[in-house]
Order: structure tokens, then sequence, then C-alpha cells
């Protein structure tokens, strides 16, 4: 079975993260995977509505760091970056079911979803700053214009784990469901939206996306830019390899910004 699998039910396209063994942990061709299918679903007539979750018990662990390491993303088109134009510039309802672990990308993307419902397992976290790295898929933009500067801060400069409970409060998540109902719930959810008219449901989300995707586009761009010189910096090198040595960062040894 693929790393990425599609199941079509009437006009809701059913898009699974599947390699529950690596908590659905991503690697660049899953990034690219993940942006044909939703460039092809957007000129889908019959798809109206995708529905988005991981196998096992996790939504997605983020970056799978051995693939990461081999391939870490540059400026310009890497995979992430087309997955973000895809997400930015895709016009129908993404409805995203999330249980268990969604780290980084796990969250980052989940910005793009127009409804998001967690388990109550659900944890979530943005850890790019303790690796040395900034926030990816517009995030540095969408959460603070979310949540407001305050919130932000504490989630991506002290990138600790945030709970379901706290996902919802800061408007990312739609609303917290226990996870013996949470495909349910978010499956009724794109059923409704299959039944709606899909012309005015696209033209709704195309009015309600409009304002802040110049603002969005932008802020890829330039965290696409960061992104590639942060992961090349000393600062990086030294926290990837206390995570794979399993041990405590010394920043002490990097060389200072």
């Amino acid at each position: 079975m693929g790393e990425i699998l599609t199941e079509r039910s009437g006009n809701v396209l059913r898009i699974t993260l599947n390699r529950p063994a690596k908590k659905n942990a991503m690697t660049s061709s899953m990034y690219l995977s993940m942006a044909k299918i939703l460039n092809d679903a957007a000129k889908d007539d019959d798809v109206l509505v995708v529905l988005w979750d991981g196998a096992g018990d996790s939504f997605s662990a983020g970056n799978d760091i051995e693939d990461f390491l081999k391939n870490p993303p540059g400026p310009g088109e890497s995979p992430q970056a087309q997955l973000a134009s895809a997400l930015l510039n895709f016009d129908k309802p993404l409805v995203a079911a999330v249980q268990g672990v969604a780290i980084g990308g796990g969250t980052t993307l989940l910005t793009h979803c127009d409804f998001v419902y967690a388990g109550e397992s659900a944890k979530f976290q943005l850890p790019f700053v303790n690796l040395g790295l900034v926030p990816e898929f517009g995030s540095s933009w969408s959460l603070p214009a979310r949540s407001g500067h305050i919130r932000a801060a504490e989630l991506i400069l002290l990138g600790q784990p945030f709970d379901a409970k706290v996902a919802a409060e800061i408007g990312l998540v739609t609303r917290v469901v226990p996870d013996e109902k949470l495909l349910a719930t978010a499956t009724e959810t794109t059923e409704k939206l299959a039944a709606k008219p899909p012309g005015a449901l696209q033209a709704c989300k195309r009015l309600m996306k409009h304002s802040q995707r110049e603002q969005i586009a932008q802020a890829i761009k330039v965290e696409n830019e960061e992104f590639a010189s942060r992961v090349r910096s000393a600062e990086a090198k030294e926290a990837f390899t206390a995570f794979i040595e399993k041990r405590r960062p010394d920043f002490t040894k990097a060389q200072r910004v």
C-alpha cells in the first residue's frame, strides 16, 4: 500500500497519510504526492470536498527526520513549497480529522483547512525553534492573525506541546470530540458540504481567503527562504545531532547569529 491513500465516496475525496509505524511522518515524496492529489482534485468537477486524516493512532509527526536530513528543503520550489502552493490555491472545502500526534508540519498544515476536528487524544507542537528552524506553511503569519501575537509567541518561541483544548481556544481546531466519534464527525461535515451548491460553496471560500491570500503567500515565500538558511546553520546541525544522539543540545557550540 502507498504512503498516501485516496478513496472516493460520492463527491468526497478522502486522503489518508499512511505511515502509521512512523506516526505518518512526511517525506519529500509524500509532499509532492499530496500536492499532485490536491491539484488534481481542484480540477476534478466530481470532487466537491476533501477529507484529510492519518492512519493509525496519529495525524502526522511532521517531517521524517531521516528523509529531511537527506533532502533538506531549499528556497524556491521545494516539495514543501509545492504543497503549500496547492493548499493556498485550493478553493474546495478541506476537512481534517486529527488524532494523536500532530507535530511541526502536522500542525502548520492544518492552518490551511476549513474544518479541523480533533480527537481528545490530539497533541500539537511547533518545535521549530528547538531544532534551530522557523515555522512553515505560512503559519508565522496565520497563527498570530488567529490567536494574537502573545498566544502565538507562546507556541512558536517556546515550542512546547499543547493539547486539543488549547488548539480550539486559539482557533486552530473547530471542535474537540471523543476519539471514537472523530471520523464520523468529520465525515458528517463533508457530507453536509457536498450537498451544498458547489459553485456558491467555492465562491464563499474564495471570498473568505481573498483578503489573506497575498499575506499568506508572502509569508510562505519568506519562511521558505529563512528555513533554507536555518536548516543549514550550525544551530540546526547541533539540534539534529543531539536529537539523533538522544541528548540535550548545547547551542553554545553553535555559531551565534
